[in-house]
């Protein structure tokens, strides 16, 4: 054997992504800050449907989304406990609608009936058991659907963004708030990681319990990793300087907490003249750009006082703006009920009839699904590497 070719065989295989020749992008994370902006925009254009072919083709592009461009992460892989949520809030909304039995009219499809409970005369209005009929189930089923979809979509943007690195873009003068919102986030993704580690222990000691035998190994197992990890965030907060009461002064910080107050009620004023056609003009978009301009004064004002650096700034590229503006995209679509009948987005079950699919708003959802291709592939997984061992030239 030469002496190149011993020397190729003794270098250890290179680990991490590779530049791929065909020219095709290379894998990174891409920034938090896009997945919850794509998410948040898809889950206020949920809020503007009860279609039911609509809702369902939303919960098949999180599906598509999430199945691309998930990493290898523990918590990346536990959005099939946002699922059970989603269906734990239509079966409760559906149960409540059975029970408090309400808007019941002579021409709905009798289903069957509860046993009626006697309410006092201050409890007037509730209706305890009763007659339940089909329509009062499919509007329950559909408004429960519409919450569960709001539900998988902030379970997305958990599933596809460390919520821990979009602490770093905030402002400075968001930097308490950022960290106390950033660890009420980061709470599900911790307790789905913590359940699915306790279910494999189990797994591999053998445990067959099941059911509600099987929930006290599990509950308390996670419950007490879930105090480990917050007291060990909590002395690492402590130890990084976080919580600090900073140099600003009494005066900068009234001022800041005014500015800020100011901006709100701008922007709320603003918000409220802009959905109300009644609202003098002065409430649109005057208050709403005041208010904007007030808020950032007084980000800019609170931001003097805290001082920070950055090692190694996640990057927003032209994936991060296509990512963004296509879920922003999708909700204004639905918005602007340009092109579609607007009681397409909520058709009435009074005559029950099959729901139609409007092409626009379809169209609209399908647009946010492409960010499935349009954001790059996730890096993969490091794996250790293995010595190959060195073999000796021959004699």
């Amino acid at each position: 054997m030469s002496r190149t070719a011993t020397a190729a065989a003794a270098k250890p295989p290179v680990s991490g992504p590779v530049p791929d020749p065909g020219g095709r992008r290379l894998p990174r994370t891409l920034h938090p800050v896009a997945w919850w902006v794509w998410a948040l925009a898809l889950a206020t254009a949920v809020s503007r449907t009860n279609n039911p072919l609509l809702l369902f083709l939303v919960l098949a592009v999180l599906g598509y989304v999430i199945t691309m461009r998930r990493t290898e992460a523990p918590w990346a892989r536990g959005f099939k406990y946002y699922l059970y949520l989603a269906l734990t809030v239509v079966a409760i909304r559906v149960v409540f609608r059975a029970v408090f039995a309400t808007g019941i009219t002579p021409r709905d499809h009798f289903l069957f009936s509860l046993p009626h409970i006697p309410t006092p005369d201050w409890y007037a209005g509730i209706q305890l058991g009763g007659p339940v009929s089909l329509e009062a189930l499919l509007s329950a089923a559909t408004d429960g659907l519409r919450l569960a979809c709001m539900l998988c979509c902030i379970g997305a943007a958990n599933t596809l963004a460390n919520p821990k690195r979009a602490l770093r873009v905030l402002p400075g003068a968001l930097h308490e708030l950022g960290v106390a919102v950033t660890v009420s986030i980061s709470v599900a993704p911790q307790l789905v990681q913590s359940v699915q580690r306790v279910h494999r222990a189990k797994r591999l000691r053998a445990g067959r319990a099941k059911g509600l035998r099987a929930l006290r190994g599990i509950v308390v197992p996670v419950l007490e990793d879930a105090l480990e990890r917050s007291l060990r965030l909590a002395s690492a907060m402590d130890s990084r300087g976080y919580g600090r009461a900073g140099t600003a002064t009494r005066g900068s910080r009234r001022a800041t907490g005014a500015l800020m107050l100011l901006g709100m009620c701008g922007l709320c004023a603003g918000a409220y003249g802009l959905l109300d056609a009644t609202a003098p003009k002065l409430l649109g978009l005057p208050a709403m750009g005041a208010g904007a301009l007030l808020c950032f004064a007084g980000l800019r004002l609170g931001g003097r006082r805290v001082s920070r650096t950055t090692y190694r700034p996640d990057p927003w590229r032209f994936a991060e703006w296509a990512v963004a503006g296509c879920g922003v995209l999708s909700a204004v679509l639905l918005f602007a009920n340009v092109g579609f009948n607007a009681a397409e987005l909520n058709p009435s079950i009074y005559p029950l009839s099959w729901p139609t699919l409007p092409p626009v708003p379809a169209a609209a959802i399908l647009l946010a699904g492409t960010a499935g291709f349009l954001a790059p592939p996730p890096s993969p997984p490091v794996r250790p590497t293995v010595p190959v061992p060195r073999t000796e030239e021959p004699k």
